[in-house]
């Protein structure tokens, strides 16, 4: 149940403290696109992420979206924060990340992964050894997929809860 578990659960990419990853070591963030960057209805990004990946360019950590969308889905993302990105992860498995990481290479200690899913965003990065953030989604709107995993995380979620490992209604981390 501990690969269920995120390191950090803040309320959104806003309320990430970036300079603080950048203290522990952390060189390289994954950002998940679909509500976590953005809704599923958006087709590119607000202003307010666009001022905040540069802000996070200027603390000279990358950033690389990793989505399990499709590349038409992801590239006006990429192209407007002209950012690195990599589609059809398949998270939460580890072949993508593994991918990702070797070919800017990083090590798993030094990068960060920001999703809304449990199951593939937290899970995915937790099975690598990656710092998992977790983030509220943006909008109740989202792909059948992921609505069915949303099921299965309510019980894991509530399975923590009853055993008292996590509350995920108290934000932390930041």
């Amino acid at each position: 149940m501990n690969n269920f578990i995120p390191d950090i659960y803040v309320k959104n990419i806003f309320s990430i403290d970036y300079k603080k990853l950048k203290q522990d070591g952390i060189k390289c963030i994954l950002f998940d696109l679909d509500n976590t960057i953005a809704p599923i209805s958006e087709n590119k990004p607000s202003k307010d992420v666009k001022e905040l990946f540069s802000y996070i360019d200027d603390l000279n950590i990358k950033t690389i979206i990793l989505s399990n969308s499709k590349k038409n889905r992801v590239a006006p993302f990429k192209e407007q924060l002209n950012i690195d990105s990599a589609c059809l992860a398949m998270k939460p498995l580890k072949r993508k990340y593994k991918k990702v990481l070797k070919m800017f290479g990083y090590e798993f200690s030094e990068v960060a992964a920001i999703g809304d899913q449990i199951l593939t965003d937290v899970f995915g990065a937790n099975r690598c050894g990656i710092t998992s953030i977790f983030v509220d989604k943006l909008s109740d709107e989202e792909k059948f997929k992921t609505k069915i995993n949303r099921k299965f995380e309510k019980i894991i979620l509530n399975n923590l809860k009853k055993k008292g490992i996590y509350e995920f209604e108290k934000y932390y981390g930041n």
